[in-house]
């Protein structure tokens, strides 16, 4: 787990200040760096920090992404699976100023697979849309929702455990055309084995028949991160519901577009994908 605190700041617009001004500006600049970032978590592509802003700040950004604040100064940001190797964490201080530091974010390793095959075209059918298209917008809607949870403060769990059928970030090239990534992770542990949320949250979609996730669930965990678990067979939770981390919330299936019975978990903080076994660990 990688670990990090410290913020560099600079006083401008020094031209015409006399020494004694400058000494001040020294001065308040060193008490903003000790009151500077503290977080902890994994800083690699698909990975997370959580952490205190700086004493005073206003708004945070992590590159282009604005963070959203607790009331006692605490956050949570995340890296997407393709993310920058430095990006830069940022915070607006209530007195104008702004503080940063540059987070260095390890690349991975991803399972890539290269077939000399054409890639399939991409094109979908007015018919196919028609029934996608209102899916895809509940999906988009309740992903959007902001219910105020604080699962994202805990250390997830695993919601099932059973041989993993296939991990996050793996791709395949066509012919030098890169295909979509896995955006999540598949666990086989049974047709039927009941499943368990990882976190506290709200359900925001409970939803059966869906043409490629099947009976899908999604969870806030509030502060942009949320879980979405497909193809279940049962769905134990209605949509408002809140959960506690380790109450059973659906089956494994095979519903939807499955060539097997299997849970896909994936996780997003805003629109960054991350990997779920950054936030459990290896599986017991």
């Amino acid at each position: 787990m990688s670990m990090g605190n410290t913020s560099a700041a600079s006083v401008s617009d020094t031209d015409a200040a006399s020494s004694d001004a400058l000494e001040s500006a020294a001065h308040d600049t060193a008490a903003e760096v000790s009151t500077g970032f503290n977080y902890s978590g994994e800083l690699t592509q698909g990975g997370w920090i959580r952490g205190v802003a700086p004493g005073g700040a206003i708004e945070v950004t992590l590159g282009e992404a604005k963070i959203d604040l607790a009331d006692d100064g605490s956050f949570f940001a995340a890296f997407d699976r393709d993310s920058a190797e430095e990006l830069v964490l940022s915070a607006t201080i209530d007195t104008g100023r702004r503080i940063g530091e540059t987070l260095s974010v390890s690349p991975r390793d991803w399972q890539i697979e290269r077939v000399n095959v054409a890639k399939r075209g991409g094109g979908t059918s007015e018919a196919w849309w028609k029934k996608r298209e209102p899916e895809w917008n509940a999906i988009v809607a309740a992903r959007a929702k902001e219910t105020g949870a604080a699962g994202w403060r805990q250390d997830f769990i695993w919601p099932v455990t059973g041989r993993i059928s296939g991990r996050f970030g793996r791709q395949r090239i066509y012919r030098g055309e890169p295909g979509s990534y896995h955006s999540g992770i598949d666990i086989a542990p049974g047709n039927g084995v009941p499943f368990v949320a990882p976190a506290d949250g709200v359900v925001v979609l409970a939803r059966t028949g869906f043409s490629l996730e099947g009976g899908l669930i999604i969870i806030d965990h509030g502060a942009g991160l949320n879980s979405a678990f497909l193809h279940a067979s049962k769905i134990a939770v209605a949509e408002g519901d809140s959960v506690r981390q380790g109450q059973h919330i659906g089956n494994v299936g095979a519903t939807g577009r499955a060539t097997g019975p299997h849970l896909h978990w994936s996780l997003k903080w805003n629109d960054a994908r991350l990997d779920p076994l950054l936030f459990t660990g290896p599986m017991n």
